[in-house]
């Protein structure tokens, strides 16, 4: 059990929205220290973490604060009908037992069809409100794992950050003293849809050892793909080994930058390959007679 951990023992004592809150921003900064202390440590045991009452509280106020709260999933439960018929605390004592005791699978999402920009349709699944809390609880605690790798010049997914704090940078590197001229703009086409699903887990075990958090991303996973096509067609197989859905608050999220760290230290890679090569070509030429 990570240092710091709340502890799950006796009659379960939920925390107000506060309190909670509080709680988790306290472990995720434990979390997040020990992550950038040493870039090779694999994390166990955080499971605990994922159905501790602090982490379900502060993950139903995300849900329910969230503007998808009144849009139901294949259940009909909404925020408010749980609210009105259930009670918060009830609701969450069933999910924290299904965790504990191994029970809880994500069931199917619910499929909706929105507009694109091109005057195409997209497939949308909507889970159900349980299956958004046990996701943003999850994406709580592996958040500040992976923050503590993902690099300063990304801004896609990422808490606290956004496409305008991007074109800031752009700005303030291409203006005053500093040198950069060129602004390289690429969209990787259906990106998120050609993600496989074997390589993401590759990359979350390089972080997580803990096997029923890694268990309980790849059912997200595949449920989440799977769910908004036919039963047995193509595009439905296909869908549970690779793509990843369209999200902001659950686990599906930190999923999505994952990946884009893979792309984005790549793409430093090449970068840092090329100005030396540059570099290399200039020191050739000053050298050369004219």
């Amino acid at each position: 059990m990570p240092e710091g951990a709340p502890v799950n023992t006796g009659a379960v004592r939920w925390p107000g929205p506060d309190s909670a809150h509080f709680a988790v921003r306290e472990m995720q900064i434990k979390l997040h220290r020990w992550a950038g202390e040493d870039s090779s440590r694999r994390f166990g045991d955080l499971f605990n973490l994922v159905y501790d009452p602090a982490f379900l509280v502060h993950a139903w106020e995300r849900v329910a604060t969230n503007t998808g709260a009144r849009t139901p999933g294949t259940d009909g439960a909404t925020v408010a009908l749980i609210e009105t018929w259930i009670g918060v605390e009830a609701f969450l004592e069933h999910i924290r037992d299904a965790l504990k005791s191994g029970a809880f699978e994500p069931v199917e999402v619910r499929q909706v069809m929105i507009p694109k920009a091109s005057g195409k349709l997209r497939a949308l699944g909507i889970p159900t409100v349980a299956d958004r809390v046990v996701q943003a609880s999850l994406k709580a605690v592996l958040e500040p794992i992976f923050e503590a790798d993902f690099m300063p010049c990304s801004y896609g997914f990422r808490p606290n950050r956004r496409a305008h704090d991007a074109i800031a940078e752009i700005h303030h590197l291409s203006s005053g003293a500093n040198k950069f001229h060129w602004v390289l703009e690429a969209d990787i086409k259906a990106c998120f849809d050609e993600i496989d699903h074997t390589a993401l887990m590759d990359r979350l075990r390089a972080r997580i050892k803990d096997k029923r958090v890694c268990t309980l991303v790849a059912a997200v996973l595949t449920t989440a793909g799977t769910s908004v096509e036919p039963e047995g067609s193509a595009r439905a197989e296909k869908l549970a080994v690779t793509g990843l859905p369209a999200d902001r608050i659950g686990a599906l999220a930190l999923e999505h930058r994952i990946m884009l760290h893979e792309l984005t230290t790549r793409t430093v890679s090449l970068e840092e390959t090329f100005m030396e090569l540059t570099a290399h070509s200039v020191e050739y030429l000053a050298g050369q007679p004219r």
